[in-house]
């Protein structure tokens, strides 16, 4: 038991450094871009377009960790089911048509509750950069206005 608990913690702690290394470099991106402050539609929805992606590519990659150590501990037979079966664990979606083996049972509501709390971390970033670049966009409306 010490062992999956140990196995649990190192994943958490992977996996809360991917994301932040992951919201470090968007943020550092951004300010050297000036993408913030770059004005019009095109900008702003290219802006949207790009940290989503970024925001994803953060989360597969931190899916990708949980099914590798899925498949490297042998809980399942190939890595497209562990992967499947990570996915569907960190979202929370939790199908439940496949199941982890007894022994690692408790790998699975670490990894939602890991999930949903990185989920939220980049919820709040996203609402954050959009609400920056729409402070600015509305500063820079009223500028103009009153010239």
């Amino acid at each position: 038991m010490l062992l999956r608990i140990l196995i649990t913690c190192v994943l958490v702690g992977v996996t809360v450094t991917i994301h932040a290394v992951g919201i470090s470099l968007l943020l550092r991106s951004l300010m050297r871009s000036h993408a913030l402050t770059i004005p019009g539609f095109w900008p702003a929805t290219w802006l949207v377009i790009g940290l989503t992606s970024w925001l994803l590519l953060i989360h597969m990659a931190e899916i990708a960790v949980w099914g590798l150590c899925y498949f490297w501990l042998g809980c399942f037979s190939n890595l497209e089911s562990a992967h499947y079966f990570s996915g569907v664990t960190y979202t929370t979606l939790g199908y439940g048509d496949l199941l982890l083996p007894e022994p690692w049972r408790v790998l699975a509501p670490m990894e939602a509750l890991t999930g949903i709390l990185m989920c939220a971390l980049s919820t709040g970033v996203f609402f954050a950069v959009v609400s920056r670049r729409i402070s600015f966009w509305m500063k820079e409306k009223t500028s103009s206005n009153q010239r």
